[in-house]
């Protein structure tokens, strides 16, 4: 790379593929160096936190480079591959191997700070400008505290300089240090919390990063145990010493336990790492209350066969999950504050006037909630259409992101599992999700006699700051007297 000029090669950078994600793993390359793109070809696939993406290439050329190879996490924003363009770089002169350039990025600019991982199906997180390097050149040596001089001139290992008087000549950098000790350390959010998990203070650690930000090694290097222990006593003056001491000895453990024939490691990153993050979150944010109602859908079932056969349905899918989505839908029109949303910082409740309804699935990626944008505003026929859609394109791994942000209420169908109900967690920044279990023929009173009839158990999770009881209440039995009586779809519509 370094006999190509930047006139003549452009470096394509990790887009943010997904509103506000930080992050995405390439998961394969489509080219090889030497070989011709063309704008919008191509070039790689990677998966974000939410689904596995397609990238183009937004110019023509000859690749020049791959930066990293399959499997790498990349942050949003780091050169991924170079691309000799159209007129640039003398014929004669042979694509670089992609080892040699395989840490060329990482180096040649900082890296963005970016905003919060947006959460499985949730919307957009709070975004915060890029950090530039502080200018602090004119603040007197003297305002560096002594820890910070201690890590800068010996990395902890020599003997503070008095803080009155440190020697001009050991701060050849005096900008950066002045800019530490006056501001908090640079750090990005994924590196913020392995510090916080690891019980790691953030201002205690050397960052080595480009422009004084901290990296995933400088807070590792910051718990590991020390390689010298004549020095320890001149670790004394730091303040967080004692605290770190139980959390160093103990992070090695899980990995010394670690039986590889009889246990298997799987790292946590992608759809399953923002799940996790986002059931989490939900959970202990929002206070859950969860309802439950067992009813008679044999009249809703017969429907279903009955639809299967009208012309109008030729070529879609039809099934249970159709009519329970149209019976939620109408529920939510009956009772509207259900399909709100919280906003903690304004302290304000958000009605929303239109319903994205999301639905659970399951696919090997993880778990994901895409929706059907306007859902309240279509037929039964565009409903079933959009519903074939949105589960075969999710069971691909092809779901958009966009497809996953803005949802307003949710159903989760346990019941494709054999599973009578459940206590479903809410879709972060909804009100309420809906739990379909099973439905089997059971023995029912129907009409004062015993008669085996279709039955299922539905579940009204929903958040009790917004949510009381009542409306929560209503909504559960809207959705399960639709299901019992389906005509009520026409004289509630």
């Amino acid at each position: 790379m370094t006999t190509m000029t930047e006139a003549s090669v452009r470096e394509f950078k990790m887009p943010d593929v997904g509103e506000g994600l930080t992050e995405a793993e390439i998961l394969k390359w489509y080219v090889q160096p030497g070989d011709t793109v063309t704008d919008g070809q191509i070039v790689c696939e990677v998966e974000t936190a939410k689904a596995a993406v397609e990238l183009p290439i937004p110019y023509d050329g000859v690749v020049r480079a791959l930066h990293f190879p399959e499997g790498t996490t990349v942050d949003v924003g780091t050169s991924i591959i170079a691309v000799e363009v159209a007129g640039g770089a003398p014929a004669g002169e042979a694509p670089q191997p992609a080892p040699a350039v395989a840490e060329a990025p990482a180096a040649k600019e900082p890296q963005p700070e970016g905003r919060q991982p947006v959460l499985v199906g949730y919307g957009v997180a709070a975004s915060s400008t890029k950090r530039r390097p502080r200018k602090g050149a004119e603040v007197p040596a003297r305002q560096v505290s002594t820890a910070i001089q201690t890590e800068l001139n010996g990395h902890g290992g020599a003997t503070p300089a008095p803080p009155a008087q440190p020697p001009a000549p050991a701060q050849p950098a005096p900008a950066q240090p002045a800019a530490v000790a006056q501001q908090r350390p640079l750090a990005k959010p994924p590196v913020r919390k392995l510090a916080k998990d690891l019980g790691v203070d953030l201002a205690t650690v050397v960052p080595t990063g480009p422009d004084g930000i901290i990296t995933r090694e400088d807070v590792h290097a910051a718990v590991a145990p020390p390689q010298a222990p004549a020095q320890a006593p001149a670790a004394a003056p730091a303040a967080p010493a004692p605290a770190q001491a139980p959390a160093a000895a103990q992070a090695p453990a899980p990995v010394a336990a670690y039986d590889a024939v009889r246990e298997t490691r799987i790292p946590v990153k992608g759809v399953r790492k923002a799940t996790a993050a986002a059931m989490v979150g939900s959970a202990f944010t929002a206070p859950h209350v969860t309802e439950f109602v067992t009813v008679d859908v044999t009249r809703t079932m017969r429907l279903v066969e009955e639809l299967k056969q009208d012309k109008e349905f030729s070529g879609l899918r039809v099934n249970p999950l159709l009519l329970i989505a149209k019976a939620l839908l109408v529920a939510v029109k009956r009772n509207p504050d259900i399909n709100a949303s919280w906003d903690e910082a304004a302290q304000e409740i958000v009605v929303k006037h239109y319903v994205n309804l999301g639905i659970a699935a399951a696919t090997p990626r993880g778990l994901i909630v895409p929706n059907i944008k306007d859902a309240h505003d279509k037929t039964l026929p565009q409903l079933a259409e959009s519903l074939g859609e949105l589960v075969g394109t999710a069971r691909e791994g092809r779901t958009s992101p966009a497809a996953m942000q803005g949802g307003t209420i949710t159903i989760t169908n346990v019941g494709v599992f054999g599973v009578d109900t459940g206590t479903p967690i809410l879709n972060p920044g909804e009100s309420a999700i809906l739990a379909v279990g099973a439905i089997k023929l059971q023995p029912w009173v129907h009409k004062g006699k015993v008669k085996p009839r279709q039955v299922t158990t539905l579940a009204l999770s929903f958040d009790h700051r917004l949510v009381d009881g009542e409306l929560g209440s209503k909504v559960l039995a809207d959705v399960a007297a639709i299901l019992e009586q389906p005509k009520r779809l026409i004289t509630w519509a």
